[in-house]
């Protein structure tokens, strides 16, 4: 196993995870942890909806964001963090299902600055999986602040 296996790594992303206020606000979810891999669900509540009853592109775009940047810093050592220096994101289909699920991958790793793949997926109840938006993310390391 690995280091970026290791439970300890597991335990700095879910606990850096469980800080963020606008994923507690949305109701995302921390689905899975891989070296370079993340995903978070959010399920199609009203709170998270626009007024066709699609999960908005904000909220969309917030999960995407997110789970890229957690592939990242599942890259990097335990001093680390990571900041997003820009997105874009192609909204394919409107994001309809029970639940949807974005999937940040890290295409390059680089000292400074990661390149992550971004998509996101409806899911319905049946397991039905559909892609609905996918994006590029440009992230950079940054050195965790002290206290």
């Amino acid at each position: 196993m690995n280091e970026q296996e290791s439970p300890e790594v597991q335990a700095r992303i879910r606990s850096s995870f469980e800080r963020q206020g606008l994923m507690r606000h949305l109701g995302a979810r921390l689905a899975d942890i891989a070296p370079g891999r993340v995903s978070i669900t959010l399920a199609a509540r009203s709170e998270v909806t626009q007024q066709h009853d699609y999960v908005h592109a904000g909220a969309t775009s917030a999960i995407a964001d997110c789970a890229g940047g957690y592939a990242a810093l599942t890259l990097f050592d335990q001093d680390s963090e990571v900041l997003t220096v820009e997105y874009k994101i192609n909204l394919l289909e409107p994001a309809a299902g029970d639940h949807i699920e974005a999937v940040g991958t890290v295409l390059k790793r680089g000292r400074t600055l990661t390149v992550c793949l971004l998509e996101v997926y409806g899911l319905q109840a049946g397991g039905e999986r559909k892609l609905v938006a996918n994006g590029q993310q440009t992230l950079i390391r940054v050195d965790r602040p002290a206290g």
